[in-house]
Parts: C-alpha cells; sequence; structure tokens
C-alpha cells in the first residue's frame, strides 16, 4: 500500500504535472514553429533565393565513382555505384541552414513574448479601491499602535 501512495505523491506532486504540461505544450509549440518555417519562411527564402534544397550534393570517390555521370542525382549515383564511397554533404547543409532558421524564428518569437511580458510589468498597478485605501490606513493605525 505504501508504494500506491508514494506513487499518487509523486504524481500529483507539482513538478511531475508541470513536467507533463510542459511537454505538451511543447509538442504543440514544436508543431507551430514548424509550421512558420514551412509555411511563411521557407516561400519567402524560396522567391530569393531558389529552393533552398542542397541534399543532391555530394562527391564520390574510390571504385566505381568513374562510372557516374555528372549531373547524377545522390539516389542515382548510389544505384549505378553501390561500392563508391559517396561523401553526401549536401544533406547536412540543408539540414543545418533548416536549424539555422528555426533557432532565429525561436529566438525572434522569444524576444516578442518577453516584450510583451516586460510591458505588462512596466504598466502602473491599478489605483486601490476606496475599501482598500480604509483597510490599508486601519493597518497602518494598527501599526502604530
Amino acid at each position: 500500500m505504501g508504494f500506491i501512495k508514494e506513487f499518487k505523491e509523486f504524481a500529483i506532486k507539482g513538478n511531475a504535472f508541470d513536467l507533463a504540461v510542459g511537454v505538451i505544450i511543447g509538442g504543440a509549440f514544436g508543431k507551430i514553429v514548424t509550421s512558420v518555417i514551412d509555411d511563411l519562411v521557407m516561400p519567402i527564402v524560396a522567391a530569393i533565393a531558389g529552393k533552398p534544397d542542397f541534399s543532391s550534393i555530394y562527391f564520390a570517390m574510390g571504385k566505381g565513382s568513374e562510372l557516374i555521370p555528372a549531373g547524377a542525382t545522390l539516389a542515382k549515383a548510389k544505384e549505378i555505384a553501390p561500392d563508391a564511397a559517396i561523401f553526401a554533404y549536401g544533406n547536412f547543409i540543408t539540414v543545418a541552414i533548416n536549424f539555422l532558421l528555426l533557432a532565429f524564428v525561436v529566438f525572434l518569437m522569444v524576444k516578442s513574448i518577453n516584450k510583451m511580458k516586460k510591458k505588462q510589468a512596466d504598466e502602473p498597478a491599478a489605483e486601490p479601491s476606496s475599501t482598500d485605501k480604509l483597510l490599508m490606513e486601519i493597518r497602518d493605525q494598527l501599526k502604530k499602535n
């Protein structure tokens, strides 16, 4: 019975619950960021610089590399010369660019959220009501006595 009670305390404890909420919100936030990158940022980048897909950039070395015609796609090169050592660095470039764009968008989002939080913190406190003022006067008077 002690094990179940201990597990119940752990599961209901704030940290475990906060972690679960954080994971769920993080998953949803990840989808939002992915959509921002794929649906908003990448079309702009593609319009400016062309489609940024470097996944077919490679160079082949060793046995069979001479059989690969110039301009062959990566998949075709692997098919023609399966024994060749193909250094496919283009996919890494694509992933690195996507990471930099993702990091930049997340940075902008966090920066704007922090700016909104700061504006809320800088707003002057609301004027206390007449009841609150009376209660504060009573409190101050009691402290003096």
